[in-house]
């Protein structure tokens, strides 16, 4: 199932973040200065409370300093979004293997699944959303360069500052895009599971009905014609009938009489 596998990446590949920085401070005084300081980070990215020592470069004396920012609020959103989407999808799954009669009965299975896919598919593009907008803020407040101007060593021109290491932020730029793969993939979902639900089936049936109505009034007039074109030709010929038989009979009418009065009168001469 792509849904479960997408869902998995997407929350391991944040909630399993773990990354960190190295800078380095050389004071003028060689004996103050410290070539490798290191901060690490990991999700959900609290970085207030992510500190460090550095030097100021003023005797032995050292700083505690800490990053800046808290970004926990759109990681463990999208993160909690991944996780319940994963199990929702593992269920599912199960669900339709083995349970596809209950799963249909009275309809109720397929629109429980339609509204939870829909919700799922607004909440993977918000969430998404949000941690990119978040990374990119992780981004800024992890850079180096950033972090080197919280020193107050480096802002004298004296002591050299610079970045040693920049973290790596590969798995957390994959978790953005897996997170707009599952969106993509849940909304493209909301169509099939559309299909399921008996909105979809009572749309199918009502242009049958249509047809068959157009139909049965087309058969009716049909009906109608063929009745009365019969009758009309009926009529037609019955008088053209009717006319030549009169005719006939009026010949022969007249010939029977011109025969009968003939040997009446030849009788009377005689």
């Amino acid at each position: 199932n792509c849904l479960v596998l997408f869902a998995i990446f997407a929350f391991a590949t944040c909630g399993g973040y773990s990354g960190g920085l190295r800078l380095s401070v050389d004071c003028a005084n060689k004996s103050e200065s410290d070539l490798s300081i290191d901060i690490a980070f990991a999700y959900p990215f609290r970085l207030h409370q992510v500190n460090f020592d550095a030097p100021t470069c003023e005797g032995k004396r050292r700083e505690t300093l800490s990053l800046i920012g808290d970004f926990s609020s759109s990681a463990e959103f999208f993160v909690t979004i991944a996780v319940f989407a994963f199990l929702y999808s593992l269920a599912a799954t199960v669900v339709y293997i083995f349970f596809q009669n209950k799963y249909r009965e009275n309809n109720r299975g397929p629109l429980i699944d339609f509204i939870v896919t829909v919700v799922f598919s607004f909440l993977w593009l918000v969430g998404s959303s949000a941690w990119a907008k978040g990374l990119s803020d992780v981004k800024i407040a992890t850079d180096p360069g950033e972090v080197l101007l919280l020193m107050s060593a480096c802002k004298q021109q004296s002591n050299k500052c610079l970045p040693v290491r920049s973290p790596v932020m590969s798995s957390l730029n994959t978790s953005v895009v897996f997170g707009f793969l599952n969106f993509i993939l849940w909304a493209g979902n909301i169509w099939f599971v559309f299909k399921e639900t008996g909105w979809h089936s009572s749309g199918q049936r009502h242009p049958p009905d249509t047809m068959e109505k157009q139909s049965s009034s087309y058969n009716q007039g049909g009906y109608n014609q063929d009745n009365y074109g019969p009758t009309g030709g009926y009529n037609q010929p019955a008088g053209f009938g009717q006319q030549a038989n009169y005719g006939q009979v009026g010949e022969y009418g007249q010939q029977q009489s011109y025969s009968q009065s003939g040997p009446t009168s030849f009788a009377n001469q005689i």
